[in-house]
């Protein structure tokens, strides 16, 4: 089905064009360069973190942070549960068991009692757990307080999937700084992007240096190929990197207005019985990156199942949140501590348009549909 209302669409323009044309009159299309290594930079001041290594995307960068860690066969790897396959596709990748977390309802974020209770039984049943893998969910930081001493009690690195959280805040602190390594993501859809993109970042001095040198498929530095272990290509390029830096300039305006849409929708919601946002409660250091309500059809006359469908009718995008990963099949035999909360999120949820290109106009077609299903 096409839509003419898209939930997150790239938010691009004259600033953009300016940087990437810079860049290839620069001559520096090849897949390093001055802008990357800018971006980068750039990147690591705004995050405050010492190493920032860009890449082709996020899961690229989790792959190589679990690589350069050892991660592999026979380890356990404590992971949100309510997130997109590309987390769990990286443990996978390295040969790693992905161990189900659930989270907390009102959030969808990582449930630190239950990554407790999980870690406690795992380490009970003498298996290997490395490292620990939250996700901050839609543009909301996890606990990473209470996670970060869950982690730490148990001896294992984390590595924080802040893929959704760029721009974000903990307490005042970046997302994406938190953790032994954070990765971000830039794919098309994000707070903002560089295409198809992402990015490690870490204070860890050998494990950005490792990580950069597996990105372009391990070459040593000598003058001839020469290769000691297993490399991927997974560095970023430097046109994309321009495109990055020009969207950095801009998060801020962009992040306000994706802020807006989240207010317009809490005054639409305001007097629905059964009706929430997810993750509203205590969102001032969000991002907002995409904006998802829930319907509990127990108190609410209309379901989120009927507003998708008039939606989608109008030629509206609207999505359900992430189907979570121990329901998916790809994932049978798989195991996790799981209260079901992430499965009534899904169940219940739908992620509406709230991109920063979103204009008066389409926002306007948006709360039409939404009063008829309401008041029906």
């Amino acid at each position: 089905m096409a839509f003419d209302i898209l939930l997150s669409p790239p938010d691009v323009g004259e600033l953009e064009q300016e940087y990437v044309l810079r860049a290839m009159k620069s001559g520096w299309v090849a897949p390093a360069g001055p802008d990357l290594t800018a971006f980068e930079e750039e990147v690591a001041e705004r995050v405050r973190v010492r190493h920032a290594v860009g890449l082709a995307s996020g899961t690229a960068a989790l792959h190589l942070a679990l690589v350069s860690w050892g991660v592999g066969p026979g380890d356990v790897v404590p992971v949100s549960t309510f997130t997109f396959a590309a987390t769990v596709n990286a443990i996978r990748y390295v040969g790693a068991e992905p161990y189900f977390v659930d989270c907390d309802e009102e959030t969808g974020n990582m449930n630190p009692a239950l990554l407790e209770q999980a870690v406690a039984e795992l380490r009970k049943a003498g298996r290997s757990v490395p490292a620990i893998v939250p996700v901050d969910m839609l543009g909301k930081c996890v606990d990473y307080d209470a996670i970060g001493e869950i982690a730490q009690a148990a001896g294992a690195r984390l590595l924080c999937d802040a893929a959704e959280s760029f721009g974000a805040t903990y307490r005042g602190r970046a997302a994406g700084s938190f953790g032994d390594a954070s990765v971000v993501s830039f794919n098309g859809n994000k707070i903002m992007t560089t295409s198809g993109g992402g990015m490690l970042l870490t204070n860890d001095e050998a494990l950005a240096a490792h990580a950069r040198k597996l990105s372009t498929q391990a070459r040593e530095p000598v003058p001839h190929y020469e290769h000691t272990e297993i490399g991927y290509n997974y560095r970023l390029s430097n046109i994309l990197a321009a495109l990055g830096r020009a969207q950095l300039v801009r998060l801020d305006e962009m992040i306000k207005r994706r802020r807006e849409w989240r207010e317009r929708y809490r005054g639409l919601l305001s007097g629905q019985t059964g009706v929430r946002i997810l993750g509203v409660a205590g969102d001032a250091e969000d991002n907002c990156w995409l904006t998802a309500i829930v319907v509990d059809p127990e108190q609410s006359s209309w379901t989120s199942a009927q507003l998708s469908e008039a939606m989608n009718s109008a030629g509206i995008e609207t999505r359900p949140v992430w189907k979570p990963m121990h329901l998916q099949p790809v994932s049978a035999g798989l195991a996790g501590t799981l209260d079901g909360s992430s499965e009534r999120i899904f169940e219940r949820g739908l992620t509406l348009p709230a991109g920063s290109v979103l204009t008066e106009e389409q926002f306007a077609r948006v709360e039409d549909v939404f009063r008829r299903v309401t008041a029906s």
